[in-house]
């Protein structure tokens, strides 16, 4: 009988402890999340290598409110890859104002432009305007202070890949891709073409897409094809914003020698991306950080200054980042980056004069020099 008493007083005593427990432990809130952090400050403690894309283009959405500082009267626009001003039918060439832009680099102290190109071989008239950028960049007075690097602009239609074709499938085409990098080393041949741990850095722009048989194989060829002529590469592959670096391994794994993710201002609608941006971009560049690495390659920060979706689109209903002159965003995004990044100490800035989506750290009349002070504050140590 004893026992007996002593077993129900034992769950008795069991389920009082329980309840008492269930009553008071805390419901989870929001200071519970693995988001409820603030980025610190990060104050660099060496000198990063910054390369700022360039854009190229023929004519000034109306519907961008910022004027750059330089180009009038008017904005500046591109007539067959040349800085010009005017109109686009009656365009006046002002190559004074690649030797400014070259200047506004230096502020900052951005190491190199990266400049945008579309196939040699394939889309040759296209690829005759991307050059006369490089061309016009290379005749400024003060480039030779400056470096470049090339992105090629990898266009699955020009290549006649998708998801269910590969490259293989065409041999022209498969050719046609190989002599595009062949035909793209002759930049390599300039004294001041942007070297990474002494190789030539080449980037390919949404190397996610680049659809192979064997893609390791691919790129052997690839490098093996440029160090016959000299190069030895150091290639940077793109994947799309916001997507797990393991979702197209096979397509880089073995292959590059780093990754970065594009457009990360781009939220694409997810409202909490938006409003914690500082936390949900640390979380995933961490994790890219990690896995990248895990494979023997570098993670390349890429940071934006803004990203505005109502200038292409009045309409669109996403929020869009909005820029204040101070850059108090812009520089949140730098310690972002510079907590993430890997040992080489590379980063990308896109943009250095992308004003389709308000990007730009090109200096204006309303912000002036401010978007490449933050630059140059947040990346160098002087």
């Amino acid at each position: 009988m004893k026992s007996k008493n002593i077993f129900k007083y034992g769950w008795i005593a069991l389920f009082v402890m329980v309840s008492l427990y269930s009553c008071s432990k805390k419901a989870p809130g929001p200071e519970d999340s693995f988001l409820n952090y603030t980025v610190p400050d990060v104050p660099a403690t060496k000198n990063y290598t910054v390369g700022a894309f360039y854009y190229t283009f023929t004519s000034f959405n109306t519907a961008v409110t910022q004027k750059p500082s330089v180009g009038g009267p008017g904005p500046y626009f591109y007539s067959n890859g040349f800085p010009s001003v005017g109109t686009s039918a009656a365009p006046i060439l002002k190559p004074e104002i690649m030797d400014v832009h070259v200047a506004n680099a230096a502020t900052a102290k951005i190491d190199y432009f990266v400049f945008s190109v579309r196939s040699p071989t394939m889309d040759n008239n296209n690829f005759k305007v991307d050059s006369n950028t490089i061309v016009s960049f290379l005749n400024a007075a003060n480039s030779s202070k400056m470096g470049f690097a090339i992105s090629y602009n990898l266009n699955t239609g020009t290549l006649g890949i998708s998801n269910t074709v590969t490259l293989e499938s065409n041999a022209a085409k498969l050719l046609g891709f190989y002599n595009d990098f062949k035909r793209l080393s002759y930049w390599m041949t300039k004294s001041n073409y942007q070297k990474v741990n002494g190789k030539y850095l080449i980037i390919i722009n949404r190397a996610q897409d680049l659809n192979s048989n064997d893609n390791i194989a691919l790129y052997k060829q690839l490098r093996d094809n440029l160090k016959t002529l000299g190069f030895d590469l150091y290639i940077v592959g793109m994947q799309d914003k916001w997507s797990p670096p393991a979702r197209f391994y096979y397509r880089f794994q073995n292959c590059t020698d780093a990754m970065y993710e594009a457009n990360m201002g781009d939220v694409n609608g997810d409202n909490d991306r938006y409003w914690s941006f500082p936390q949900f971009c640390d979380q995933n560049w961490a994790y890219w950080k990690t896995t990248v690495e895990s494979w023997g390659q570098e993670f390349i920060p890429c940071v934006m200054a803004g990203y505005n979706y109502q200038i292409a689109n009045a309409t669109n209903t996403n929020l869009s980042v909005q820029r204040t002159n101070d850059g108090a965003w812009y520089k949140k995004f730098t310690d972002v980056a510079k907590r993430n990044a890997s040992k080489s100490g590379l980063i990308f800035v896109d943009s250095f004069n992308n004003y389709s989506v308000d990007s730009q750290i090109e200096p204006t009349e309303a912000y002036g020099n401010n978007f490449l002070d933050i630059t140059r504050i947040a990346f160098k140590i002087n």
